[in-house]
C-alpha cells in the first residue's frame, strides 16, 4: 500500500460505523505510594493520592474505534446500580452513544479496581457477576441488537468477549446470521467459554494461549508452521475466513486463503500490556471495513498494539501516532 492510499484510508475511517457487542466494565485506578509495611500483616500500606475511573472491557474497544475517527455503537447489558450510572456518565463524557446499552436489575455492573504504586501494578480487585444472561434478558438483548443491525448502516461488527455473560450462544448465532445476510464483516475477540461457537465469522482473533486451549493442542510458540496449521484447523472447523493470532513478543500472525504472514513485534519500551488486544481488534475492524488485505491488517494492528503497551493503564490508540508509524513502515 502506498502512503497516499494509506492516508486516504485513515481519513475514511471517519465515515465508518462499528457496532461492538460484549462485556463492559469500569476500570478503576487507585494511584498511591508505599512507605511502610502494615503491622497487622506482611503487606504494604498504600497511601492513595489519586483515583480515576475509565471505561473498560468492550467499552475500551469502543473508545479505540472512536479514537480512530469512526462512530462506535457499544451494545451491552449493565446493572441498574451506582456503577451502572457511573458507566453511563463515562460514556457521555467520552462522547459515546448509549443507545446500544440495556439497563437491567438482574445484572451488576462490573468494576475492576487496580492499585498502582510507583508505576507498579500492586493489586487488582474485581467486583462482578459472570453468569449468562437469563432467557428473558437474552431475548430482550437479541431484539435490541436486531433493531440496531437492521436500522443502522453498520460497516463492521465486533464481538468483544470477556466471559462475563453478555454474549451467549444464541446471541452469537442470531447476530452472525444477520450480519452475513447484510454482508457486514464480523470480527471476534474470543474467550474460553464461547470459543468454539463463533462459526461463520469474518475474522477470529484469539491470542496464542486461547488458540492452544481452544483447540486442545500443545505447540511451540516459535514454530510458525504449527501455528499456521492450528489457524487452518480453526478456519475449517468453524468456517472462518481470516484467523489473526496475537503472539505477544513475537508479533501478530494472520492466515487467509491458505497463505499466512507474521508481523514481527517492534522493539518498544513495554510498560503495560492491558488493553492491547482491544486496540488490535478495533484497528483490525476498521482495516477490514476499508478492504485492507490480510498482510496490511496484521502490520497496522501490530503497530497499534505496540503503541498502547508503552502507556500505563488501559488507554485508546492515538490515531495520528499510528498513522505516522505506519507511514514510516510503508
Amino acid at each position: 500500500m502506498n502512503k497516499e492510499k494509506l492516508k486516504h484510508s485513515f481519513e475514511q475511517f471517519n465515515n465508518k460505523k462499528i457496532l461492538i457487542i460484549g462485556d463492559v466494565m469500569i476500570d478503576a485506578y487507585m494511584w498511591g505510594n508505599v512507605e511502610r509495611i502494615s503491622p497487622e500483616a506482611p503487606v504494604p500500606i498504600v497511601s492513595i493520592a489519586n483515583r480515576e475511573k475509565r471505561l473498560g472491557g468492550a467499552a475500551n474497544v469502543a473508545l479505540n474505534v472512536r479514537a480512530l475517527g469512526a462512530e462506535a455503537i457499544l451494545c451491552a447489558v449493565i446493572g441498574d446500580d451506582d456503577n451502572g450510572k457511573i458507566f453511563q456518565q463515562l460514556l457521555k463524557k467520552r462522547n459515546l452513544t448509549s443507545k446500544g446499552i440495556l439497563v437491567n436489575k438482574e445484572r451488576n455492573t462490573t468494576i475492576k479496581t487496580r492499585i498502582i504504586c510507583d508505576n507498579q501494578h500492586l493489586l487488582r480487585v474485581d467486583e462482578e457477576i459472570c453468569e449468562p444472561l437469563s432467557l428473558t434478558l437474552e431475548n430482550k438483548f437479541i431484539e435490541h441488537l436486531s433493531k440496531l443491525i437492521s436500522n443502522d448502516k453498520i460497516d463492521a461488527l465486533i464481538f468483544e468477549d470477556y466471559d462475563k455473560g453478555n454474549i451467549t450462544h444464541r446471541i452469537i448465532e442470531h447476530v452472525v446470521s444477520l450480519t452475513n445476510k447484510k454482508n457486514i464483516p464480523t470480527l471476534v475477540d474470543p474467550k474460553k467459554h464461547n470459543f468454539n461457537f463463533y462459526k461463520n465469522v469474518s475474522l477470529f482473533k484469539p491470542n496464542f494461549k486461547e488458540t492452544t486451549e481452544g483447540l486442545k493442542i500443545d505447540i511451540d510458540k516459535n514454530n510458525i508452521e504449527s501455528i499456521h496449521k492450528a489457524a487452518q484447523t480453526l478456519q475449517t472447523k468453524m468456517n472462518i475466513k481470516t484467523v489473526l493470532i496475537t503472539l505477544s513478543e513475537l508479533g501478530i500472525f494472520i492466515c487467509e486463503d491458505g497463505s499466512y504472514y507474521n508481523a514481527p513485534a517492534q522493539i518498544r519500551d513495554i510498560v503495560d500490556v492491558s488493553g492491547a488486544g482491544d486496540t488490535v481488534i478495533s484497528v483490525a475492524s476498521l482495516c477490514m471495513a476499508s478492504n485492507f488485505d490480510a498482510k496490511n491488517i496484521a502490520q497496522i494492528s501490530n503497530i497499534a498494539g505496540g503503541i498502547v503497551c508503552e502507556k500505563i493503564g488501559v488507554v485508546p490508540i492515538d490515531k495520528e501516532q499510528l498513522l505516522n508509524e505506519c507511514l514510516s513502515l510503508f
